[in-house]
């Protein structure tokens, strides 16, 4: 019999990574010292290019207000500080549920982000380190996420490269399901560790709606923020009342029953954006050991079935035991533990389930929830292997397609070398009913399908975390851009579409090709590839380079038509930037053969322009100001289409 591939791969090797490195007790003890500092405070602390940056857990929500009490749309209530991140969601148009987090956690991080001191420190280590551990314990935690949240949309557009990983204990749930999916979609699932004990109710917490219970949730967290501002109290749990907090137990429990069956998705008005659900990795610890694991719905039901074995004091007291739980992960990493009270069978994939169950402290003689603690488990190893499968077959179907953008590349060498010297472009936007175009046009469509379907399997968790990262796709992705591309724009104005939708880059550009410049800026550059080029380019450097054409065409059309002397103007220095972006690319032969062709649209273009200039006898002093500035924001504006 073959081996079976390696059980719960993924998550493994998370909490491998966390324990055996010094990520993850570093977390904790400066997650510990937050909470023993002053109230609704942060601290940040440095380890060579690495920034820690821990939120305190004793932070007071005010639920005076409703929309402290309830999720929120982020898009909205954040003022567009996540940038294109709230853009995300489930659905299509005006189906698409919104991105919505707990209003009252939205809140906390917003007190701290509008600081002036937050964002010196965070300007400090955006420009100083390398990678950033956003971390915090319970509510401090979920200012973290927020934290990480904001910094993964800021680098996402900004210059800085820095690495951000979150690392959160006991911390509430924050978003609804749309808030999950974006995450996922924008492959920042791995960037984000929640460790949860046991038994504690706080990571449950949000399972339940919170109006019920909210005199009984305040005396519960005024217990925990007096033993995590003071430690040495915490011994006086046995003097809590816990028949304050039974009705809080019996509600969270019964909620989560219903959750963990699938019946409590929808709130009593069955609206499905308004339900919490887990996002990231969660590392489940327990007095045997600890599983990790990325798939929300099996978080969900071991969520559930993993409390119910605790007791009133345990929920409560769990959340201050992450001491524990961390030093006990950390150990037994170090320490190859025995496994002889745990009986395997001959299947790996049955001793991995095996393992797992008992590292979560459920075990056989639990009849009742192990048989669907196992299926649970068996459900999120089955998903993290078809994972790793479906990318293995991907380079098969990636081989399937590359003759079709072989004979393309065919195509253009054979338009660049035609006598009637129009070039790539415009011989397939002039294309007539031949064979030949129609060939091509067909192998567009049929790339362009593949390409699509990569970006979906990857936005529902088909593909590893990783996918976007490999080498072999983001090269592939990125010569497809660069070739295809300039074909989408040719039919966009072909078929007139700019006249009906606007422009293509702003109005017509396909998800795919923004996707492909986001993986092409975030690759790891060589040292080879800023060196200056000797001849012209095989394919033109920016995808885009043949819509910037179309649109300075279009201006010099409609520049001596224009009456109004300041649309005028506008139109005049978008085609004088235009003209020296463009000469900028010659010059660095990063432009292919056909833009030079003797009858392409950019030949045209500066015919029509030269023209333009000697009737109207304009001077190049008229417009100074646009000698440096604009032309610069221009190529950025490029290496954003191209680069990022």
């Amino acid at each position: 019999m073959e081996p079976e591939t390696s059980q719960f791969e993924s998550s493994e090797m998370l909490a491998t990574y966390l324990a055996s490195t010094p990520l993850l007790d570093e977390s904790w003890r400066l997650s510990s010292r937050a909470n023993a500092a002053a109230a609704q405070s942060f601290l940040v602390h440095r380890v060579g290019r690495v920034a820690y940056l821990a939120f305190s857990g004793v932070q007071v929500v005010d639920c005076t207000e409703e929309s402290c009490r309830k999720l929120v749309e982020v898009e909205s209530y954040a003022n567009g500080i996540f940038g294109g991140f709230c853009a995300r969601g489930g659905g299509d148009g005006a189906d698409r549920e919104p991105i919505m987090v707990h209003g009252g956690l939205l809140q906390l991080f917003l007190l701290f982000y509008h600081t002036q001191n937050f964002q010196r420190k965070m300007l400090e280590i955006l420009n100083e380190c390398k990678s950033i551990v956003c971390t915090g314990h319970s509510l401090g935690g979920a200012i973290a996420s927020l934290t990480a949240l904001w910094l993964l949309s800021s680098v996402e557009t900004a210059s800085h490269s820095i690495h951000v990983l979150c690392i959160t204990f006991g911390s509430p749930m924050l978003g609804n399901e749309s808030f999950s999916q974006a995450i996922l979609q924008e492959r920042w699932g791995g960037n984000f560790c929640h460790v949860v004990g046991q038994h504690d109710i706080v990571p449950r917490m949000l399972f339940a709606p919170a109006t019920p219970i909210m005199e009984e949730l305040r005396v519960l967290f005024q217990f925990w923020h007096l033993s995590m501002s003071s430690p040495s109290l915490a011994q006086l749990a046995s003097q809590l009342s816990y028949d304050d907090t039974v009705e809080v137990l019996e509600l969270v429990l019964s909620c989560a029953e219903k959750r963990s069956r699938g019946v409590g998705d929808q709130d009593q008005e069955g609206n499905s954006s308004s339900v919490f659900w887990p996002f990231g990795s969660y590392l489940f610890c327990t007095d045997n050991g600890a599983i990790c694991l990325d798939n929300r719905v099996a978080i969900v039901k071991l969520l559930y079935l993993m409390m119910l074995k605790g007791s009133s004091l345990s929920y409560i007291e769990d959340h201050l035991k992450y001491e524990s739980y961390v030093a006990r992960v950390c150990w037994q990493y170090l320490r190859r533990r025995s496994l002889t009270d745990v009986s395997f069978s001959e299947s790996s994939n049955e001793a991995g389930i095996s393992l797992a169950l008992h590292s979560s402290g459920i075990d056989h003689f639990q009849e009742a929830i192990y048989g669907t603690a196992k299926s649970c488990l068996a459900m999120a190893r089955h998903i993290g292997c078809r994972r790793t499968l479906n990318t293995a077959k991907m380079a098969v179907s990636l081989a399937k397609v590359n003759p079709l953008r072989a004979q393309i590349e065919w195509y253009k060498k054979f338009c660049d070398d035609s006598d009637d010297q129009v070039g790539y472009y415009d011989a397939f936007k002039m294309r007539s009913t031949s064979k030949r175009g129609s060939k091509v046009n067909l192998n567009r469509v049929r790339l362009g399908q593949f390409w699509d379907e990569v970006i979906n399997m990857m936005e529902t968790n088909q593909l590893t975390h990783d996918f976007h990262k490999l080498a072999k796709y983001v090269n592939a992705s990125h010569s497809y851009m660069l070739l295809i591309e300039p074909l989408e724009v040719a039919e966009y104005y072909r078929t007139c579409m700019h006249k009906k939708r606007g422009h293509y880059i702003d109005h017509g550009r396909e998800k795919r090709f923004k996707v492909f410049n986001k993986w092409w800026r975030d690759r790891k550059v060589g040292d080879e590839e800023g060196n200056p080029r000797s001849r012209f380019a095989s394919l033109t450097q920016d995808p885009c380079f043949w819509a910037r054409v179309e649109e300075a065409r279009d201006c010099v059309y409609h520049v001596t038509g224009e009456r109004d002397s300041g649309r005028q103007s506008v139109l005049f220095d978008k085609i004088v930037v235009f003209e020296q972006y463009a000469r900028g690319m010659i010059e660095r032969k990063e432009v292919s053969v056909d833009v030079l062709a003797k009858n392409s649209s950019y030949s045209m273009f500066t015919e029509e322009w030269q023209e333009l200039k000697s009737r109207l006898q304009l001077l190049p002093p008229r417009f100074p100001v646009l000698q440096d500035a604009t032309v610069q924001d221009m190529c950025v504006e490029a290496e954003n289409t191209f680069l990022c």
